[in-house]
């Protein structure tokens, strides 16, 4: 099958007989975006904590800091899903970057790390990127994978696909799986005040010790050396600086 596995259709069947019962994932073939549909759900009260929906082409991709992408139908993993923590909600930015973990994890035989906050990189480009927004009574995570592109696909040069990276031996169906089942136990763990998200996220980051150069929303732009993550999540600079939005490059 090689490469064409990556592109196999989705299965709903197939992909809640992977996960467990707290989990419940719909499959839509396209749709504006799964985020802003699910959105909509739990601003409406009709979101429960483990509804996910995940499409075949999404005609209005949403990422952070405003961004639309579009991905040929089939070859990317597009999917968001419904939380309602327990923890306060001055805790919740670790959401997101829990979330980018749990996709490093299950990337991680492929070479991957985190990007902060939460761009997950194979050789130094991004395969993976995701959204966290506050929605009804809880969050809303969207996360969109590279998985079947072809170099002539991809939206940019820095990015990277699975297909690209050689990876041929899994289909996006058991990749869903894989990562909901492995952000489940990173989240249930961190939601019962667990702290060692902390510890797992900073053996999985590729940021810190990294001279880097932030490009915050406001077109400001600072360099420096990453050497943390504070408490909330924030990318802490050797200059003191706590980052809380902005793009990162890396400097080499």
């Amino acid at each position: 099958m090689g490469k064409q596995m990556l592109r196999a259709a989705l299965d709903k069947v197939l992909i809640n007989s992977l996960v467990t019962q707290y989990w419940r994932v719909s499959v839509v073939d396209v749709t504006a975006s799964t985020q802003n549909l699910l959105v909509e759900r739990a601003n409406d009260g009709k979101a429960k904590p483990g509804d996910v929906v995940t499409a075949n082409f999404q005609r209005s991709g949403r990422g952070r800091m405003s961004r639309t992408f579009e991905a040929p139908k089939n070859s990317a993993l597009l999917f968001s899903f419904y939380l309602e923590p327990e923890r306060d909600k001055e805790d919740w930015g670790w959401i997101a970057l829990i979330a980018g973990v749990s996709v490093a994890q299950t990337l991680k035989p492929y070479g991957a790390s985190v990007k902060w906050p939460n761009d997950i990189l194979i050789n130094e480009k991004k395969v993976s990127g995701l959204i966290a927004e506050i929605a009804g009574e809880g969050v809303i995570v969207g996360i969109g994978i590279n998985v079947g592109m072809t170099a002539q696909e991809l939206p940019v040069p820095t990015a990277t696909s699975l297909a690209i990276e050689g990876v041929e031996n899994i289909d996006r169906n058991h990749l869903l799986a894989k990562i909901l089942s492995q952000f489940e136990i990173n989240f249930a763990a961190w939601d019962q005040g667990d702290q060692s998200i902390a510890e797992l996220y900073k053996s999985l980051s590729s940021t810190l010790g990294t001279r880097v150069q932030i490009h915050y929303p406001n077109d400001q732009i600072e360099k420096g050396v990453a050497i943390a993550i504070s408490p909330r999540g924030e990318l802490v600079l050797d200059s003191g600086t706590h980052v809380q939005a902005g793009d990162v490059v890396h400097l080499r």
